[in-house]
């Protein structure tokens, strides 16, 4: 599985972008359950308001994408940007 997290906004509002394969992984299966936790239906409000100067998010699961903003984002969701972002190329 292919996980891409697209991040804008913040202070500086400097775009990261960040992807990682689950192939081959130890923790895939759970991060695998992150991302269709991420990614389930209701999560995502129609148009996301975040705070001034907050993070905005995409993120892209095997062609599928979701939009959030700071402060509303789920564990999961915060769990999976968190992981994508620090280990993806």
């Amino acid at each position: 599985m292919r996980i891409v997290i697209i991040r804008t906004g913040g202070f500086a509002g400097i775009e990261r972008r960040a992807e990682l394969d689950t192939c081959g992984r130890p923790d895939a299966t759970h991060l695998e359950a992150l991302a269709h936790k991420a990614l389930a239906p209701g999560r995502e409000p129609l148009h996301p308001r975040g705070v001034p100067d907050g993070f905005h998010y995409e993120i892209t699961v095997d062609g599928r994408s979701v939009h959030l903003a700071d402060p509303h984002l789920t564990p999961e969701q915060r769990e999976l940007i968190r992981t994508v972002l620090k280990e993806g190329a």
